[in-house]
């Protein structure tokens, strides 16, 4: 039986800090990336759309009804969806190409045409299952984990790794090199799409996070271009938001220069987070725990092999406070489990069981200790011997900054 916790957050007054004018310039320029819009993904149900809309989808289901010389009305199917099937799920795929060219019919027919004899030639619909031999980068530079707070499955691309030049040249040395690593990041992708509805009304697309930290963009320019043709011009309408983490400051400036000419839908999609936010700027889109250790969160690489994580609970620590989160109502003899992080670290944690009996003595379990930014999150147990509750203490009053954490517990009472 699990209790709710009473959480205390004491008040203290924030020092005086003065900024300097280039830490002003990358606060500016990042708060206003962060107020875009936000992304709505448009409706694919067909009664919903305007009617030239609905006349340029019929259109584009003419248009493919006679297919040119060479492509067999069989072949017509992505991601195992018919092209004419008549079904709801044609219109989703359809509807994809068509925001993808405006609506404009010959446009989105010539795409899919082009989208269609790529699939062939490259294998798409069968490079999900093959062993690419890229077992190294599985989990590190770009893999799917977990979902949004919408249930858009998420991937994460981190490419710091090819800071190193021999795991550079080992993946990206030479031509034949480069096109294996195009295949498996083409495989990345069709297995977060094989988590997709394709239905009206369903998940219909991904989340793209991005992490900048470390990325070698010079060495990276090659390989980053072509991914990103192959995905504009093969993957349309598949990726409902992009979150950049650890940005740095001069990518926001630069952003904020060129955002003018970028449409609203395209800017409505990117999420901007400088070094330092990465956690609090996840949370608003992701649940901590399905949030990666290293980006603040709770979820470690094996968890969602058992199934969906415990619900963690969210809180914040501001600058100056000290928060102690109590678990009242432990039994003798129970065992209390608990995870908790907190984005960024830098403060002190410590944790306590303090016996409700009058007399008896606090049990110290963790010593009250300096959690760095890059340490994961704690997580530990503890078997009581008296009835009580359990004391665990985050104290930033070192800090000015306010910053987001997550915690989960579960109580197993003693066996009889």
């Amino acid at each position: 039986m699990e209790q709710s916790p009473a959480v205390h957050l004491p008040m203290a007054s924030p020092k005086s800090n003065k900024k300097n004018l280039v830490s002003s310039l990358m606060e500016v320029a990042a708060t206003n990336l962060l107020r875009t819009p936000s992304f709505r993904e448009e409706t694919y149900f067909v009664h919903l759309l305007r009617p030239s809309e609905r006349k340029a989808l019929q259109d584009l289901k003419d248009l493919l009804s006679s297919p040119p010389e060479g492509i067999a009305v069989e072949d017509l199917s992505m991601w195992g969806v018919p092209l004419l099937g008549g079904d709801d799920r044609t219109d989703v795929v359809l509807l994809k190409f068509l925001r993808a060219r405006d609506f404009s019919v010959a446009q989105a027919h010539a795409m899919l045409l082009r989208c269609a004899a790529w699939r062939r030639e490259f294998g798409a619909d069968g490079v999900a299952g093959e062993d690419l031999g890229f077992k190294e980068l599985e989990g590190v530079v770009a893999y799917m984990h977990g979902c949004d707070r919408s249930g858009h499955p998420v991937c994460y691309n981190a490419y710091g790794v090819f800071k190193d030049r021999e795991m550079y040249e080992r993946v990206f040395g030479d031509p034949e090199k480069l096109q294996r690593f195009l295949r498996w990041r083409v495989q990345v992708m069709e297995r977060g799409l094989s988590l997709l509805q394709f239905k009206p009304g369903g998940v219909n697309s991904i989340i793209q996070v991005t992490d900048l930290k470390d990325m070698p963009k010079r060495e990276l320019r090659v390989a980053s271009n072509q991914i990103l043709s192959l995905f504009q011009d093969n993957y349309p309408e598949m990726v409902a938001r992009k979150v950049f983490i650890n940005v740095p400051w001069y990518f926001s400036m630069l952003y904020s220069m060129f955002s003018p000419f970028l449409t609203q839908r395209t800017k409505s999609k990117f999420v901007i987070a400088k070094e330092g936010h990465v956690a609090e700027t996840l949370y608003k889109f992701i649940r901590p725990e399905f949030v990666p250790l290293q980006y603040g969160g709770l979820s470690r690489p094996s968890d969602l092999d058992n199934g969906p994580p415990k619900p963690a609970s969210e809180f914040t620590v501001k600058g100056g406070e000290k928060v102690n989160l109590e678990i009242d109502g432990i039994e003798i003899g129970a065992t209390i489990t608990w995870d908790i992080v907190v984005g960024g670290w830098e403060l002190d944690y410590s944790a306590e069981y303090v016996p409700a009996a009058e007399g008896s003595y606090t049990v110290v379990i963790e010593r009250t200790r300096r959690m760095a930014a890059a340490d994961e999150p704690v997580q530990n147990s503890f078997t009581a011997r008296e009835a009580g509750k359990m004391v665990l203490s985050i104290d930033n009053t070192g800090s000015r900054r306010r910053k987001v954490a997550a915690y989960r517990y579960f109580v197993r009472k003693a066996s009889l």
